[in-house]
């Protein structure tokens, strides 16, 4: 029998309480205002804030709503954001955490115009309804809810309807809000740039905030560049420069604002997506996708019989499917009188047919392919089938989010996971997609900042860390006089540079700091292994002595050993100034393994005393010099871009993938 795995756990609250984070600051675009919230409001009955009567400040009574705590505090950052800084900000809401709610309050208090832009229809009319639920009137610019209007203080308009009428919008703006803005590109051709674009030379100070759950694009990586909470998200500039309010979704779960998850952990069959590899754009092949489907011929009758079995006493299934054929497959499987498909290529006219009968329940089963896991709101849904492998934490937490909305009659929503996508509601989104089917999110403190990265990367047995994939320490400093941020320099993984010991990126190409070109690891490896006179061999110690020269003197010993005893020497004298510094400039600053605590080298007795402090290399690369070998280069662990297990063999060497 399958077992139940029961979420959001106790253990997870205190977690999820630290984890709401806001920013504070401001310049004037809003006007004083209150902001009405229920603070005892804990175990709310209604999927949104609800909604009450209260005087305004002219003393009119009008409909208001009752904010939620986070959504108040969400709010305030805004404000506050907005009255310090003009660059544009994201604030993350996940499903069901009430965007609109956020959005028409926001609207509510701007002063000036506000443009409020998504990318879909629904999502235009789900808003705008919210702002006129406060009793005021916004106008809508939306050709497919036939209406052009721009004659309001308050505009909700769809992206398209308004690049192609630009002409229609030439009053200036104090504020656009952009809804699922992770779907702003950075192409200044795209039909939001174009928007933003002409917007701005109406007006250059009109404030830019977006909304989203999932803020990173697939193939970009983060929408935002820093966190408010001192997290470099991006090394390159976003046009969303600051994410200034996150609230993670198992707050939302642990204070009762969603529907539990019933996760079942051991589904009667599944699919094997597990040695697929997301694409340059961050989708999984399609054709890849169809292939591992064929190849489990037998599954899907028998995951879908299961569904059936399950949904019996549930209102609403949703099930995501991986491909077109996919999802055809499985709607041909179902009861075809309680079932309904919807793909990219679906008619609107039908899409709104479907999904109207769905969310009055006409019918039971809503089969779909990447189209409903945004802007798509049916709180009934109480059973969630995914059938597809997804790219990201944030994408898996969204699909499920799609039944956790409360709704009447409504005690939990069965999570039914049958490509083994092994992520949780709980998890924090890296940002990268999930290297192999073994990795897991790891915390690694910065031993510089000591700010703690989320990376990906590898537990043993014990829980004790065997690898990660992180590059860069994500911490950021903020100037106290200037404002001005520093990116924490510390790398995990990098690529040194001979001439000025700076640490680059492992994929750079010239180094940061002195402009040098700098050696791809590869390269040197296989270059070095084409020569007849060289040795190149893995480095499987290193150990220090001191040691006497001919004339007595001391000097320091470095012996790098390799495999069949094969041993290289390189010898150190430490009596001048110039040869201390080509010491610390060819020895200490590559093999020095925190480079944030400095090592002076005033002696070969010193040196040795601390070895401990130097890491070895991973390959040696020497010349033969007369009778002896002379070291030419060494190529250390962290040049490479991902952890690696490189074996040498027959002056060749691999990497196993």
């Amino acid at each position: 029998m399958a077992s139940l795995r029961v979420v959001p756990s106790a253990s997870h609250r205190n977690l999820s309480k630290r984890m709401l984070t806001s920013s504070a600051g401001s310049r004037l675009l809003y006007r004083p205002h209150t902001i009405i919230t229920q603070r005892n409001c804990l175990r709310p009955t209604s999927n949104d804030a609800k909604a009450v009567n209260c005087p305004d400040n002219l003393g009119n009574s009008q409909r208001m709503y009752t904010l939620r705590p986070y959504q108040a505090d969400s709010v305030k950052a805004v404000v506050h954001y907005f009255r310090q800084h003009s660059t544009p900000a994201v604030i993350v809401l996940p499903t069901g955490a009430g965007k609109s709610l956020v959005i028409a309050e926001l609207a509510r208090l701007a002063r000036g115009r506000v443009l409020v832009l998504a990318h879909v229809k629904e999502l235009v009319e789900q808003n705008h309804a919210k702002y006129e639920g406060y009793g005021l009137t916004g106008a809508i610019f939306s050709a497919g809810l036939g209406r052009k209007e721009t004659d309001q203080q308050v505009v909700f308009a769809s992206v398209q309807s308004v690049v192609r009428n630009l002409s229609e919008f030439q009053n200036q703006f104090s504020l656009l809000v952009i809804d699922e803005c992770h779907r702003v590109p950075d192409d200044k051709n795209s039909s939001y740039q174009k928007v933003i674009t002409h917007l701005l030379e109406l007006n250059p100070g009109m404030k830019v905030l977006g909304l989203t759950a999932t803020p990173y694009r697939l193939g970009m990586g983060w929408i935002y560049q820093y966190h408010t909470r001192g997290l470099v998200r991006s090394e390159e500039p976003r046009f969303f420069r600051d994410c200034i309010f996150e609230l993670p979704i198992h707050y939302l779960l642990d204070e009762g604002f969603l529907t539990p998850a019933q996760l079942i952990d051991t589904p009667v069959m599944s699919y094997d997506f597990s040695q697929l590899k997301p694409a340059n754009t961050g989708r999984y092949r399609e054709s890849e996708l169809d292939l591992v489907i064929e190849q489990s011929q037998r599954a899907t009758p028998q995951i879908v019989a299961q569904i059936i079995e399950l949904a019996k006493a549930r209102q609403g299934v949703m099930i995501f499917a991986a491909t077109v054929r996919h999802a055809e497959e499985i709607y041909r499987l179902l009861p075809t009188e309680h079932a309904a498909l919807v793909i990219g290529d679906t008619p609107t006219p039908e899409r709104d047919r479907i999904i109207q009968a769905f969310k009055q329940q006409q019918i039971k089963f809503l089969v779909n392919v990447s189209v409903l896991t945004t802007g798509f709101d049916a709180p009934h849904v109480d059973l969630i089938a995914i059938l597809r492998p997804t790219e990201s934490v944030s994408l898996y937490q969204q699909i499920v989010g799609r039944g956790l909305r409360l709704a009447a009659g409504k005690s939990d929503c069965l999570v039914l996971d049958y490509a083994g996508n092994q992520y949780d509601l709980y998890q924090p989104e890296v940002g990268d997609p999930k290297p192999d089917s073994d990795s897991e999110i790891i915390t690694i403190p910065c031993p510089a900042c000591g700010f703690n990265n989320n990376f990906w990367g590898k537990l043993d047995a014990n829980g004790f860390l065997i690898e990660h994939y992180g590059r860069r320490c994500q911490g950021y400093f903020t100037d106290d006089e200037t404002g001005e941020r520093e990116h924490c320099g510390y790398r995990f993984r990098a690529k040194y540079c001979n001439e000025c010991g700076a640490d680059n990126d492992i994929a750079a190409r010239i180094c940061h700091e002195c402009d040098t070109t700098l050696v791809d690891p590869d390269k040197k490896l296989k270059e070095a292994l084409n020569l007849k006179d060289a040795l190149v061999f893995e480095c499987t110690d290193m150990s220090l002595k001191v040691h006497k020269d001919a004339k007595g003197k001391s000097q320091l010993q470095v012996t790098y050993h390799g495999q069949d005893a094969v041993q290289v020497h390189q010898f150190w004298p430490l009596n001048t100034p110039r040869q201390k510094q080509q010491f610390h400039d060819q020895f200490v600053r590559p093999h020095l393994a925190d480079k944030h605590r400095p090592f002076e080298a005033a002696t070969p007795a010193k040196v040795v005393d601390h070895q401990h402090r130097f890491r070895p290399p991973l390959f040696v690369i020497a010349r033969k010099s007369g009778r002896f070998w002379t070291i030419r280069d060494k190529v250390f662990a962290d040049e490479f871009a991902s952890p690696i297990d490189v074996h040498l063999s027959n002056r060749a060497y691999t990497i196993p993938t």
